[in-house]
């Protein structure tokens, strides 16, 4: 690589770097407080907090690393320009070496959120929903206190009438009344805290399950055993995706094992791959829009951060919205601007010539 094209390659590399460092560090913050409340309701530490915290920014940083790699972009190249060192390039015969830069870039931060979508966002969901069952294991624990009614959380109370030294558990109960119009009781000769594939679960043994309904009916279950999810007591439970756990390397060894893939799972295949290219052509878009000189000096120039941003929305929208079948609408919007960045580039650089009506002489 040219002199030139490691120049601007690092040029770009660190204005999209700092503006991706203050973005993360807000974001960062913003998760920090939003999980504030109720890690210290649960008895956390600080350092769970952080934890937490940190392990929701690879789903965040998929969503806006590409808007800072673009704006980074575009921002390099308007300061390029602002030192007149954009007109030398063009004079000089060395647009090549330009050109060359951005689509390396934009390469590179594919490669980077590729990364990200395929392996590291998989396995920071992995991670927190592992830590996620931990914590509610370690909140039912405390809570189990011999002989006294204990709320876990909000709704949820709970009593026990002795546990042993290898955590047996007799005589539980615990009532659920978080829903107003589906209130739950369990109770139990014993129980245990254990796990299984799907988590830290309460299997209780020779016991019964009661609802109440709205209309004040009263339904009873009696089980020999029955595992209840501890997630179940702690919180809302919510619906996991067992492919936002499953990162793409072990869907591609599903695949090529001969197994075969569903349709959800081309479809996440699909999807994360579409964020890579979501990238290579928002900085395609805005390179070839920003690395072209202008002399007129009173042309007003939109913002590069709005023209970007803009960008980015209409690209999103057009994803969502076109009525294209799956899988390829979730590339529809990416094509749009690798078209419109393509017709750009041949129109300056005089590829193509739009039809322009001459003005007749006087």
């Amino acid at each position: 690589m040219a002199r030139l094209s490691r120049y601007l390659l690092r040029l770009f590399s660190v204005e999209a770097m700092a503006l991706f460092a203050v973005a993360a560090f807000l974001l960062f913050l913003i998760q920090c407080l939003r999980l504030f409340d109720l890690v210290s309701t649960r008895g956390q530490s600080v350092l769970t907090l952080l934890g937490q915290a940190a392990l929701g920014m690879p789903s965040l940083g998929i969503v806006f690393l590409y808007v800072c790699l673009a704006i980074g972009l575009g921002r390099a190249q308007r300061g390029l320009q602002d030192r007149s060192e954009l007109q030398i390039i063009h004079v000089s015969a060395l647009v090549p070496a330009l050109v060359r830069s951005v689509v390396v870039y934009a390469l590179g931060g594919t490669v980077a959120v590729l990364f990200l979508a395929h392996i590291v966002d998989p396995a920071s969901v992995r991670t927190t929903d592992d830590w996620s069952e931990s914590i509610a294991a370690d909140l039912v624990s405390r809570s189990m206190i011999p002989h006294r009614f204990t709320e876990i959380v909000g709704g949820v109370s709970m009593i026990i009438g002795s546990r042993d030294s290898q955590g047996q558990i007799t005589d539980f109960f615990a009532d659920d009344r978080r829903n107003p119009q589906s209130r739950r009781t369990y109770f139990a000769k014993s129980a245990l805290i254990t796990r299984d594939d799907q988590g830290f679960i309460l299997r209780l043994s020779d016991g019964a399950l009661q609802q109440f309904s709205d209309t004040k009916r009263l339904s009873e279950v009696s089980f020999a055993r029955y595992d209840l999810a501890l997630d179940e007591l702690t919180g809302e439970a919510e619906a996991t995706d067992p492919l936002a756990r499953t990162s793409s390397i072990d869907i591609v060894g599903k695949a090529l094992s001969g197994a075969g893939l569903d349709r959800a799972e081309t479809r996440a295949l699909v999807r994360r791959t579409v964020e890579g290219v979501r990238v290579f052509a928002l900085c395609l878009f805005i390179g070839a829009l920003a690395m072209f000189p202008t002399g007129n000096r009173r042309r007003v120039n939109a913002p590069i951060e709005l023209v970007a941003l803009g960008a980015a929305f209409l690209e999103r929208g057009v994803t969502s919205y076109a009525p294209i079948p799956a899988p390829f609408d979730a590339a529809a919007g990416p094509a749009l601007l690798i078209a419109l960045a393509l017709a750009i580039l041949a129109i300056r650089f005089r590829l193509f010539v739009p039809l322009r009506i001459g003005r007749q002489p006087a």
